[in-house]
């Protein structure tokens, strides 16, 4: 593997998201940079600052955050820690979950309430346009047109500047770019889980920006002696630093944004934008889900 201490974010390549927002593909997601079920405060919140900061030393220009992370506690955090943005930071966030306790989720989708979402959002990061505001599910009561139109309304306003869905299935996602201009889908989707594989082809396929959450969820895949550990070892690697390699190399339309709370798991995460999977690897890895 490459010196880790060289690597930065840069190394995974880039993706223009929109046609106008340039990023390096390995981002950042600040889930956890809350409390326990997403709930409330960090235990250590000037550490929360330091792995925000530190992210951008390392090359990180896209940053993915909710304001139902605490809820508002992510949104604050990134405000204090980068606040005024650099020209090349990215700041997506998201609306359409509410919050009732740790673990708990609930999707609303009213036009106004997205909009009053908007408005926090602003205010909590700093802003006076949101680069990526996606809508965090799609609210079954309300009819889809309402929900995205009312975010065509604040980015026809100047308050939003681009659209992105999360958790859709490949209908959903047609529907909605009948409605309006889709530039992202986020989706659950790791090396053990890949049920949403038709959504990042039909993504590929519409040169849309394909966002895994929960990206280093690799369960029994790296337990020890098994394929995923022996290809770390192979390359002096992390078996989630390989998880990340592989989804990097997966589709060019991929933006990772694994999340931590500590400097030395997001060192490490970093670190993986410089390792390179060889063919063999790559299709040995394709075979474990």
């Amino acid at each position: 593997m490459t010196d880790q201490n060289n690597i930065t974010a840069a190394h995974s390549g880039t993706f223009t998201i929109g046609g106008d927002m340039t990023v390096n593909r390995l981002g950042y997601g600040t889930m956890q940079l809350t409390g326990p079920g997403v709930w409330g405060d960090p235990k250590d919140p000037d550490e929360a600052v330091r792995v925000l900061k530190r992210s951008v030393e390392l090359g990180v220009n896209f940053i993915d955050t909710a304001d139902s992370y605490g809820p508002v506690v992510a949104e604050p955090l990134i405000k204090k820690a980068l606040h005024p943005y650099a020209d090349d930071v990215v700041v997506a966030t998201k609306a359409g979950l509410t919050r009732s306790g740790p673990n708990d989720w609930r999707p609303v989708g009213r036009p106004e309430y997205l909009r009053q979402q908007a408005e926090m959002s602003l205010r909590h990061l700093g802003v006076e346009r949101i680069d990526l505001f996606q809508l965090h599910r799609i609210d079954p009561k309300v009819p889809l047109a309402e929900q995205l139109g009312e975010l065509e309304l604040l980015r026809k306003e100047g308050k939003i500047r681009h659209i992105g869905l999360s958790e859709v299935s490949v209908e959903q996602l047609r529907e909605a770019r009948e409605i309006t201009e889709i530039v992202s889908v986020q989706n659950l989707y790791n090396l053990s889980n890949r049920k949403a594989e038709d959504v990042l082809e039909e993504a590929e396929a519409g040169g849309i920006a394909f966002i895994p959450w929960f990206p280093l969820a690799t369960g029994e895949l790296a337990k020890d002696g098994g394929p995923l550990d022996e290809i770390a070892k192979k390359l002096n690697a992390k078996p989630a630093q390989v998880a990340l390699a592989w989804l990097l190399r997966r589709s060019p339309v991929m933006l990772p944004i694994p999340g931590t709370s500590t400097l030395s798991h997001l060192e490490e995460n970093i670190a993986a934008a410089g390792l390179q999977l060889s063919d063999e690897d790559f299709e040995t890895l394709n075979k474990l889900a």
